[in-house]
């Protein structure tokens, strides 16, 4: 039988463990070893192979000594019933410090089921090197292909050729066969192979390519031919060294060879002493034909030996090489659609390269956006992080005022204009505003995210997920009311420890609630009745439910249902209630959690109502947390997409900031602000006004994540502050009034208190602000100069005009500038409040000291929900407001800086999982409804294109 140049090198390369099925391969290879073992003392090939195995173990050394805890391994595959010299591999590995786990698929299998186990172990982050040992007919190319080549420690792939051929001997695997060789030649008596002829027999494949490579770059000739090749005994005469790469057929006669001639056998019988020539021919370096075998091992154990070294180097922080996009703005500016169109985007996983990322740190969705695996944050720990700047606002019109194109805006300056890393950290918008009234949210003009309809829309499904997951916790609630109110305590107990197969056990999210409830056992047949009674009833008392079902959909007729109708429910309905998703708990554990773990935890935390005698009912309690995190898993890892510019963007989470915190996720900023490093920029928005987002942002999510902001950037514009100063109402949809297309100093020196108001809430927390005012083409130059002005006299670091909308990142140079700048001072960021205040009291001082109210007024459900929440062990929790967007008060019409009024609590309730206790500030809808004319009027597809309309 004819064996292939890869398996003459793999054969006796494999760790003598078991197999995925706890079964080693039949080998005999204990003669073997010991032969080999007791030939080592004398030979040449000993000192080569010994040389090369202390070489590697001090090159490991030094590497670990930098990462004590890398554990660098090797996974071989087996798919054949060699007898293969496990013993060699395991006991060079064990000499280096390597690690060799040896995976045994059944002989025959197919080249898919090789191609998975390969896909498999180039997915394992803790395996490092993946070699292949499988039949003779098994190897191909789409086989050799499969391995990473950054894993190819045999330098099999076209990858580590290519590599080798173009001299990039650093970042490539070569042959552990073919450098054998090369160091036998060097051992034996040819000093210098420059000018030898050198006649390659049955080395084909990857060790024939990667001898003729580097025997021809040390200037010898080199030739190629099988056993069966008609001129064979003319080429074998003339030839000073013969590679061969199998056994000698019994017709070709010995006396072919000339005498002296130097033989390397890289057949993989080394070990047997049968190589084919017969015993009777007597050649000057017949001990090199034994040394291939065990130097080859060696080689591939130096090469996965600069494997971990490269790997190691890999994990390391990446200056950028990002190459931004060019803009060519037009004027007029067309809409956003057009402008989003008219550019041409990397592809996501050319962006992820230029900014440092590796390719196993990406899971692409389509061409333009992928997650990010929070793997990442592992392996930069100990990167510095960049500076970390807010992107906050003066209370909006109900046009909005920006935020998302001065955020976008910002990092296109600081990045393609002025050479300074920097990420944007948007959050995800929800199709409720999408469709209703807002329309799109990924900025607008020249500063926005692309592919703008696909940033708008599904994007990678988050929403959905958590749609899911909420919904799943939702039915669980009611769907255990009914069990306990139809089941007595046997059944129910026999329907949640069922038997299966004969046993009875208990799940270990089954066995966490015995743990709460004291009851420290483990067998279900050891609980007592009252035991039982305590561990399936829940005993939710109906009327406590908090956990409502949710829509990405503004729909009005769900903000109040009646659930239960059908006969099937035995007569138990309630009122219950429909929430937009990006107001679910889930969503606000999204963008507040740290890790999966964390997140896991946070989800088990949640409170769906309280039982009958009044102790808070959990997720946890109901077995669903498990099928929550599966449910997130995905959702966990940020969105990478790019700026109009290719400049980075994370797009994670999206919970609103007037009935939930505000903000994108903690995780995005985490990653994006080891991404640009020490003196890099990642750039945040907070929702709505610097009250209510940013005060958010300061209170509860900077206390989740630990990171201290840098800047806050405070947008503000000329038209907000003119109704601001008393002009008239604005409606979306409708047209401008003349106040505001025309010049006014009058209403905007009035309207400037609300910027006044607002800075002062930044300096509440000891942070330098820079104004960042928005310009419009109906602004004129001298209410642009005051509102400047104003700003900076009212203790506003810098504040400057911004014209990204029209120019992209140049019109924003001006901003970066001062905002680096900025970011350059001390310090003196600090919480507004106490944690360990009573609730009351926390409520008070976000009440008089950001909104302005002489006080606070809480309801008679309002006081009971709080007296209720500091008994159950939740009165250390940051307080999220839920208020209007529109005023600093409560009252929506009230513009400027109102003042004299009292705060009315109408309701508190608790996030407990995402961590936060959250006051309903007068009538708060967490389920916005559709207008008269909804922005779906616009929308639209080309069925012949398939292109979206309408998005703005």
């Amino acid at each position: 039988m004819r064996f292939s140049a890869l398996c003459r090198l793999s054969r006796g390369a494999a760790a003598p463990l078991a197999g995925r099925n706890g079964t080693a391969p039949r080998r005999d290879t204990a003669s073997t070893w010991g032969r080999w073992e007791k030939q080592q003392a004398g030979g040449a090939r000993g000192s080569a192979a010994g040389e090369i195995i202390q070489s590697s173990k001090k090159v490991l050394a030094s590497l670990q000594k930098g990462h004590p805890t890398f554990k660098p391994t090797l996974a071989i595959v087996q798919a054949s019933d060699e007898d293969l010299v496990q013993e060699i591999n395991q006991n060079f590995a064990k000499e280096i410090g390597l690690h060799v786990i040896h995976i045994c698929l059944p002989q025959g299998s197919s080249e898919d089921e090789i191609v998975g186990e390969i896909l498999r172990l180039n997915e394992d982050p803790t395996i490092h090197g993946v070699a292949l040992h499988l039949s003779d007919n098994a190897y191909s190319s789409k086989i050799l292909n499969a391995v990473k080549p950054e894993k190819d420690v045999d330098g099999v792939s076209d990858v580590n050729l290519g590599r080798l051929v173009r001299g990039d001997t650093y970042n490539c695997s070569v042959s552990p066969t073919a450098s054998a060789v090369m160091e036998l030649l060097e051992k034996l008596a040819v000093k210098t192979v420059d000018g030898k002829k050198m006649l390659l027999v049955e080395t084909c494949g990857p060790l024939e390519a990667s001898l003729q490579c580097l025997l021809q770059r040390k200037g010898a000739m080199t030739m190629s031919c099988q056993w069966k090749t008609q001129q064979l005994q003319s080429k074998l005469h003339e030839a000073d060294v013969v590679v061969v790469g199998s056994t000698k057929p019994k017709e070709i006669p010995v006396s072919w060879i000339r005498p002296g001639t130097i033989i390397v056998n890289c057949y993989p019988d080394f070990l047997s002493g049968e190589h084919g020539y017969g015993q009777d021919v007597k050649y000057s370096n017949q001990s090199a034909i034994e040394a291939v075998g065990p130097l080859t091992i060696a080689m591939r154990m130096q090469n996965m030996v600069k494997t971990s070294e490269r790997w190691i180097q890999s994990q390391q922080y990446r200056e950028w090489n990002l190459h931004c996009l060019k803009l060519q703005p037009l004027s007029p500016v067309p809409s956003d659609i057009e402008i989003s169109r008219g550019q041409s985007p990397k592809a996501v996983d050319v962006l992820a390269k230029e900014i440092g990322l590796l390719a196993d740190e990406i899971e692409i969705y389509g061409q333009t956006k992928a997650k990010v695996r929070l793997s990442l944050l592992e392996r930069l720990k100990d990167q510095t992080d960049g500076k970390y700047v807010l992107v906050a606002g003066i209370t909006p019109t109900p046009l909005g005022e920006g935020k998302s194109t001065v955020t976008i805006g910002l990092v296109q300056a600081l990045t393609a204009h002025l050479n300074v890393n920097s990420f944007a950290c948007l959050r995800q918008p929800s199709q409720g505003p999408t469709f209703g009234v807002k329309g799109g949210a990924a900025g607008g003009g020249y500063a926005q995210v692309i592919p703008m309809e696909e940033f708008n829309l599904h994007l990678t499904g988050d929403i959905h997920a958590i749609t899911a997951a909420n919904n799943l916790l939702a039915a669980a609630i009611d769907a255990r009311i009914l069990h306990e109110s139809t089941q007595s305590d046997k059944a129910l107990y026999n329907r949640l420890v069922p038997v299966v197969n004969g046993v009875r056990e208990f799940s270990s999210i089954q066995l966490a609630r015995l743990t709460r409830l004291g009851i420290n056992k483990t067998d279900p047949g050891t609980l007592t009745a009252d035991e039982i009674n305590k561990f399936v009833r829940l005993d939710i008392d109906p009327s406590t439910i908090t956990w409502q079902r949710v829509l990405d959909t503004n729909d009005r007729f769900l903000r109040k249902i009646t659930i239960g109708q059908a006969n099937t429910e035995k007569g138990f309905f309630r009122q219950a209630q429909f929430d937009i998703a990006v107001a679910s708990e889930i969503m606000a554990i999204l963008a507040l959690t740290t890790s999966l773990a964390d997140m896991k935890e946070r989800l088990g935390k949640m409170v769906v109502a309280n039982d009958k005698n009044g102790q808070p009912v959990t997720a946890e309690d109901l077995g669903v947390t498990g099928a929550l995190a599966v449910l997130m898993k995905d959702a966990i890892k940020p969105t990478l997409m790019q700026t109009l510019e290719g400049t980075p963007v994370f797009v994670h989470a999206g919970p609103f900031a007037n009935i939930a915190h505000g903000n994108s996720s903690v995780l995005a900023d985490k990653i994006a602000l080891k991404l640009v490093g020490e003196e890099g920029f990642v750039v945040t928005e907070a929702g709505f006004g610097a009250d209510i987002g940013m005060e958010k942002f300061f209170n509860i999510k900077c206390r989740a994540s630990g990171l201290v902001p840098s800047v806050v950037v405070l947008v503000a514009t000329v038209r907000a502050l003119k109704m601001h100063g008393g002009g008239p109402n604005v409606t979306a949809g409708a047209p401008l009034k003349k106040e505001y297309t025309e010049e006014n100093l009058q209403l905007v020196a009035d309207g400037c208190c609300n910027l006044q108001k607002q800075i002062q809430i930044a300096q509440l927390f000891g942070v330098p602000v820079v104004v960042a005012l928005n310009v419009f083409k109906t602004d004129s130059h001298a209410e642009v100069d005051l509102v400047c002005e104003i700003a900076k006299q009212s203790g506003a670091f810098d504040a400057v005009p911004c014209n990204h909308w029209s120019a992209g990142g140049k019109g924003a140079v001006e901003l970066a500038q001062a905002v680096r700048k900025a970011a350059s001072q001390e310090n003196h960021f600090k919480y507004l409040y106490n944690l360990e205040l009573p609730i009351t009291e926390k409520i008070r001082i976000i009440a008089q000291k950001v909104y302005g109210a002489e006080d606070i007024e809480l309801s008679p459900a309002a006081q009971s929900q709080i007296s209720r929440y500091s008994k159950q062990g939740f009165g250390n929790l940051p307080i999220c407001m839920a208020k209007t967007h529109l005023s600093l008060s409560h009252q929506p019409e009230r513009k400027g800086v109102p003042t004299g009024f009292v705060l009315p609590i109408s309701n508190v309730r608790a996030s407990i999982g995402a961590g936060f206790i959250y006051p309903l500030v007068g009538t708060m809808s967490t389920m916005p409804g559709l207008p008269t004319r909804p922005c779906f009027y616009d929308i639209d597809l080309d069925p012949d294109t398939e292109q979206v309309k309408g998005l703005f």
